[in-house]
């Protein structure tokens, strides 16, 4: 009897011949759910997590992580919030903008801490203008205009200034959308370094103050931003609690203008009535 020999269908060859590119397909997969899972911040922490992410200022997303269970925490009037006190306001000192504009946005979730609250009155004098802004907004939460100046540089133009002296770079225009930290242009200087200069803001490019090939010093003004309305939302909220007479002409500008949304000139309608309420 001649021998039989075993033959194996085509289709079970296929399976074996895919059989490593699945294994790789699903580890990729695998790979991509535990990244995302793992930043991902709607994911509850546990208090030992809060802790260590807190501690973790190499990665600034563990931080605000951290940063954003607690201001959950403070919501829903949980006590236990207040152990990680400490560590917050170490962050409000940090070199770090990210951690320094995120906490002061936190602080004023929690309106009885005085320790917040002195570390907000530090805060509204930053040097970076996105910080004070939230530190200013937090403050309103207090009931203390400290920053009611901050809140109305956010209805005004807000000047960009070069931070070395050469020739202006751009390809930006008036009208643009910007994010805080797009490249808003170049400083060619002399010696040939180039210098990048990039918005401290989110918003729209209102003005160019210096066209390609101009030349500057350091410390002139560029460019000017408008705010983005989300910003300008926000502050005509804060300004309906803490505004004064006097700012009722620009609350106003908001509330015919053809550049902004209803919602901002509902809110400005509503801001300056309110205003007006306290004379």
């Amino acid at each position: 009897m001649a021998d039989t020999e075993t033959t194996v269908p085509p289709k079970v060859n296929r399976i074996w011949a895919s059989g490593p590119i699945l294994i790789l397909a699903a580890l990729f997969l695998i790979a991509t759910f535990l990244a995302w899972y793992f930043t991902w911040f709607g994911r509850g922490l546990s208090d030992a997590d809060i802790s260590k992410y807190l501690s973790d200022t190499k990665n600034p997303r563990h931080v605000q992580h951290a940063l954003l269970q607690i201001q959950q925490r403070i919501e829903r009037g949980d006590p236990a919030a207040k152990s990680w006190y400490p560590q917050i306001q170490a962050l409000s000192s940090s070199p770090e903008t990210e951690f320094r504009l995120t906490v002061a946005w936190l602080m004023g979730f929690d309106n009885r801490s005085t320790e917040f609250h002195n570390s907000l009155l530090m805060l509204v004098n930053d040097n970076e203008p996105i910080v004070r802004r939230n530190a200013a907004l937090a403050l309103v939460r207090f009931n203390d205009d400290h920053g009611h100046d901050e809140l109305i540089a956010v209805l005004k133009p807000f000047a960009v200034k070069s931070t070395a002296a050469g020739l202006v770079s751009s390809t930006l225009h008036a009208g643009s959308d910007v994010s805080r930290g797009t490249l808003l242009g170049r400083i060619q200087q002399a010696d040939g370094k180039v210098t990048e200069v990039r918005s401290p803001l989110p918003g729209k490019i209102n003005q160019l103050l210096r066209e390609n090939g101009a030349q500057v010093n350091a410390g002139d003004d560029i460019l000017t931003l408008n705010s983005d309305e989300a910003s300008v939302w926000e502050v005509l909220r804060g300004l309906s609690l803490i505004g004064r007479t006097d700012d009722l002409p620009i609350v106003r500008t908001y509330t015919n203008s053809s550049s902004v949304s209803a919602r901002v000139k509902q809110q400005a309608i509503l801001t300056a009535n309110s205003i007006q309420a306290k004379k």
